[in-house]
């Protein structure tokens, strides 16, 4: 059984939830469900990305000031974004203030378009790597087969910052796979809940 800690109200949740008491709460409503809004998915891979070589807790301490500066992670409207807008990002005390990251939030937007247009949504796209199987341990790797190759195919496309390691993180939080640990309360929810889900085509 996977390692687990007691969470607010004395039954197991995965074992990280014990970092930082706002991680329960993050856990418990959103970690791990199937996603398919459009700009939901654009957004965390894009905070995923500004994580790389910090922690989460820093990132989730600032997402909402991540979702004005960006415009809510309307990737239509930040790919419009310009100099200017960099520029004013740059001092923004409220983010992550790292030019080659801002950038390719930027960049990415523009790939979100193109692949929209190509297969009509993200969804439709990033679900195509859902990762199944009785068989997997969770948390116990960082990456998997599926996480390096949408990673491969996006950098193919032109996305940036969008390594093996962001890339599982990402499926982890949306729910491409089912990754909370094995004694965690809210595992079997989970497994309902992506069972239930149906992605777009």
């Amino acid at each position: 059984m996977s390692k687990t800690t007691k969470g607010p109200d004395g039954k197991p949740r995965c074992s990280w939830c014990a970092i930082a008491p706002e991680f329960f709460d993050y856990h418990d409503k959103e970690w791990g469900y199937p996603v398919k809004d459009d700009i939901r998915l654009f957004e965390k891979l894009c905070l995923e990305s500004f994580q790389s070589g910090l922690s989460w807790r820093t990132i989730l301490a600032k997402r909402e000031n991540f979702r004005k500066a960006f415009h809510g992670f309307d990737f239509n409207k930040v790919a419009k974004f310009t100099q200017r807008d960099i520029n004013r990002l740059l001092k923004d005390e409220g983010i992550v203030r790292h030019r080659g990251k801002i950038e390719a939030v930027i960049n990415n937007a523009k790939c979100a378009k193109e692949l929209v247009n190509q297969e009509g949504s993200l969804s439709a796209y990033f679900w195509r790597y859902e990762i199944t199987g009785k068989n997997h341990k969770p948390q116990t790797q960082s990456t998997s087969p599926e996480s390096i190759q949408l990673s491969k195919d996006l950098k193919k496309m032109g996305w940036k910052f969008v390594g093996p390691t962001t890339v599982y993180a990402f499926m982890q939080a949306m729910g491409l796979i089912n990754d909370h640990s094995k004694g965690c309360i809210y595992r079997e929810k989970v497994d309902q809940q992506r069972m239930k889900f149906k992605p777009p085509v």
